[in-house]
């Protein structure tokens, strides 16, 4: 006789029923019939189990973000890019999530993070009324999912607070499925939705709010092209506090006199490990993954990063930076917070944290990684233009792995280079500045005393007239920055809505 163990739980029922059981499999039948399981093939084709016992949230969402088709923006493993947990590291510490779980205001945050459109509610906040219509909305398409974070108890099932997507709906018997992410415990079961309301009707002793359920769906466009925000550091709270705070305070008690002074002091105000903060979105694949060639996707995602970039510089705030940069580093004032000057972070240092990023997955940790060797050549193909391949080996002390790194390049003809077909490496301070200070919230600069200098400033920092993707970039920038001040503020619970920008 087997000795009792953890391999899964006999599911209560009821008040559930097995998705798996003939009445379950009438039920699915049933509702096919009635139109309210169209977002169901979508969620179930991805499908997964969390990977860690307190990862229901995350598991949960990348499952619905895979779902809607939204674009990682990140490699995962070899040269596949998918939604793994361990890249939903915006909003809150993945060490934290391993120990805690998430709350239902940062799973929200993470999903504006990873660029995807979100409603969310709580109880106090909806009816039940309204969570049947949201609920027949998401299950009558396959452009929208719903999330539901909800307390076991009230199904009979061992453990407390969970979230997991819902699968579709039966209207006949008012029953929504969920496609429970903790597929080693519970198998996808059906529930009678008022029975689900009251569960989601419940109190997080953690926050002290309500829990609730959160739908979400495809922006219009996707964000994030070149820049993403990240919390995995535990510097994030003090450059979060500096951007949204200590920069708007400084501004107001300065007597500023040029535009000059106004870059001087943000710039100086920035802590030394900034660049943890912003993160560069790098074209990464392991040596071993291929040949030299460049597939058709990857060729259009450097054409994009690179007009991105372009229209960076061509911004009135870019050449107001990299002119009071170059002073700065012409005169050789120490501004540690800036990290290596012209070029922060370096192309280096993006190798070692990506590589060590990808490694992590395999080995469970990127603190003890280290990059030991680079190499920067320039790759052509098929007799397209050159592409520059940054190639770096990153160890932990008993493995190592080699990485090649596309990396956007321009001419320069306007930079002082000798040569005409002089290349530039990305990222660089110049372009990290300028997008970081377009991002800033436009309150930020309404202390400036002196009124010709305070419009000059709104000029130059306006998105109104900023070209789509750059404005999009710098928009998605700005929500993240709400969104994890409102972390900081330990907020993100109480204030469920998108942020206004």
């Amino acid at each position: 006789m087997a000795m009792a163990g953890f391999y899964r739980r006999v599911l209560p029922s009821p008040p559930a029923v097995d998705f798996a059981s003939s009445e379950g499999k009438q039920l699915f039948l049933e509702a096919i019939q009635g139109g309210t399981m169209e977002g169901f093939y979508r969620l179930i084709s991805f499908f997964q189990t969390q990977s860690e016992p307190a990862y229901c949230g995350l598991a949960s969402l990348s499952m619905v973000l895979y779902a809607l088709a939204i674009y990682p923006g990140r490699k995962w493993k070899g040269p596949w890019r998918w939604f793994d947990e361990s890249m939903l590291d915006c909003c809150e510490p993945l060490k934290k999530v391993k120990e805690k779980g998430i709350s239902f205001g940062k799973l929200i945050c993470l999903a504006h993070c990873a660029g995807a459109k979100v409603e969310a509610f709580c109880t106090n906040q909806s009816t039940i009324d309204d969570f049947r219509k949201y609920l027949i909305r998401c299950s009558s398409s396959d452009d929208c999912h719903l999330i539901s974070s909800y307390h076991r108890g009230i199904f009979k099932q061992t453990g407390t607070g969970h979230f997991s997507p819902i699968g579709g709906y039966h209207a006949g018997r008012d029953m929504a499925l969920i496609l429970d992410v903790a597929r080693f415990k519970y198998p996808p079961h059906w529930v009678p939705l008022s029975l689900l309301w009251e569960a989601m009707d419940s109190i997080d002793i953690e926050t002290g709010q309500c829990r609730g359920f959160m739908l979400i769906s495809t922006p219009h466009r996707e964000p994030g092209l070149l820049y993403t925000l990240s919390c995995k550091h535990e510097s994030w709270v003090d450059t979060a506090r500096c951007l949204m705070e200590d920069v708007p305070n400084l501004v107001k008690s300065k007597d500023f006199k040029d535009i000059d002074s106004v870059l001087s002091v943000v710039f100086a105000s920035l802590p030394s490990n900034f660049g943890e903060f912003i993160k560069w979105v790098a074209e990464v694949r392991r040596q071993e993954d291929g040949d030299n060639s460049l597939s058709q996707e990857e060729k259009g995602r450097l054409a994009v990063k690179e007009e991105v970039l372009k229209q960076v510089q061509k911004t009135s705030l870019f050449k107001h930076v990299a002119a009071f940069l170059s002073t700065v580093n012409s005169c050789c004032r120490n501004m540690p917070s800036l990290g290596h000057k012209d070029d922060l972070p370096d192309v280096a240092a993006i190798m070692c944290c990506q590589g060590a990023e990808i490694l992590a997955g395999k080995f469970g940790s990127s603190e003890s990684f280290c990059c030991w060797e680079t190499c920067v050549q320039c790759l052509k193909t098929d007799g397209d233009k050159p592409i520059l391949v940054v190639s770096v080996t990153v160890a932990d002390g008993s493995s190592q792995q080699g990485f090649d790194v596309l990396v956007p390049s321009i001419q320069m003809e306007d930079r002082g280079c000798s040569s005409s077909n002089c290349i530039r490496m990305y990222p660089a301070g110049n372009d990290i500045l300028t997008v970081l200070l377009l991002a800033l919230p436009t309150e930020t600069w309404s202390g400036i005393k002196d009124e010709k200098l305070s419009q000059e400033i709104h000029n130059l920092v306006s998105t109104e007239n900023l070209p789509t993707f750059l404005q999009e970039e710098v928009l998605h920038l700005r929500r993240q920055l709400h969104l994890l001040k409102r972390c900081q503020e330990n907020k993100v619970d109480e204030d469920l809505a998108a942020p206004h920008m």
